[in-house]
């Protein structure tokens, strides 16, 4: 069973839809004791980084989060997901992130050759292998929206994309996987992801 942490995300519905579409039982709950009884976890996230916190916190889904994943849960997050598993975010200023993993969050350079937000799809690059990624093929292309990327430590990093500057697109790390694109919408290669994920 994969539980959904429910804080009003926007792409909920998304998540649920490619769960639902591979027949994998899934429930959406904000419930901690709900969340407890789940196999994994999945973080998902579209919107501003200091809301997502605010409502984390009010939940007491941010504690419940830190010690599911202390004891051991694998989670996966997506997009803002994956951005609020790291310390802050330059969207939010003052704003703690979870803090599980290691790193920052920056504002997309703009240029005025490359639209803000990010949105479409990149290629992968994957300098080491990964539970996660396993089976996806080096450029393969997948779905991003955002305004903000991860800049992690190197240790952490599954995959990259470049978008004026180089993205830390993917990370795993123990228990803790994220992506800063959408599996959800990635067609094919996305859906093998989440597949890698549920099955781990």
């Amino acid at each position: 069973m994969i539980g959904i942490i429910d804080y009003d995300a926007g792409n909920i519905r998304s998540v649920e839809h490619a769960l639902k579409s591979m027949d994998v039982p899934y429930v959406l709950s904000s419930d901690p004791e709900v969340l407890k009884k789940a196999d994994k976890l999945i973080l998902p996230g579209v919107g501003a980084y200091g809301d997502a916190m605010e409502k984390l916190n009010a939940s007491n889904l941010t504690d419940t989060i830190k010690e599911l994943t202390g004891n051991g849960k694998p989670l996966l997050g997506i997009c803002l997901g994956l951005q609020l598993l790291f310390e802050s975010s330059e969207e939010s200023p003052g704003v703690e992130g979870l803090g599980i993993l290691k790193g920052h969050i920056l504002k997309l350079p703009s240029d005025g050759n490359l639209k803000i937000p990010h949105m479409g799809w990149n290629s992968l690059s994957m300098p080491k292998e990964s539970r996660l990624l396993k089976g996806i093929k080096e450029g393969s292309y997948v779905y991003f929206v955002h305004s903000y990327y991860l800049k992690a430590d190197e240790d952490v990093v599954i995959a990259t994309s470049d978008y004026g500057v180089t993205i830390h697109a993917a990370v795993e790390k123990d228990n803790i996987f994220a992506c800063q694109f959408h599996p959800e919408k990635s067609s094919d290669t996305g859906l093998q992801i989440l597949k890698n994920f549920i099955s781990m």
